[in-house]
């Protein structure tokens, strides 16, 4: 297995630039079900796909270039299901504000994996 393999990337490129991007959690605002934890960077879906939790594919949308940066693979002990989800244009501090947010509980953990 080749993990600098481009063709990931490229087939990942092709379904963002053909998805409608929705940001339903702006940053600076509260989960909907957990209303202590605030949204760092701007969060949401990509409309008319699905992932492993029958809803959209996640994002996080940085404030960088519009750029797929990485991928966060999550583990959710809670919800009993693992994901990835998207990021866009994400400056490094955005990135590791995401990966924070995704290892701060102990029932999930994520790996980032960088383009």
């Amino acid at each position: 297995m080749n993990i600098s393999d481009n063709s990931f990337w490229e087939t990942l490129d092709k379904l963002v630039e053909n998805s409608e991007i929705v940001i339903d959690r702006p940053k600076g605002t509260a989960h909907p079900k957990y209303p202590d934890f605030i949204y760092k960077v701007d969060y949401g879906y990509l409309k008319n796909t699905s992932s492993m939790d029958g809803a959209g594919i996640d994002v996080w949308v940085g404030t960088g270039n519009k750029r797929i940066d990485a991928i966060m693979c999550t583990v959710d002990l809670m919800k009993r299901d693992s994901e990835i989800k998207i990021l866009i244009g994400c400056t490094e501090e955005e990135k590791q504000l995401i990966y924070q947010t995704h290892n701060e509980s102990l029932y999930m953990k994520g790996i980032m994996i960088r383009r």
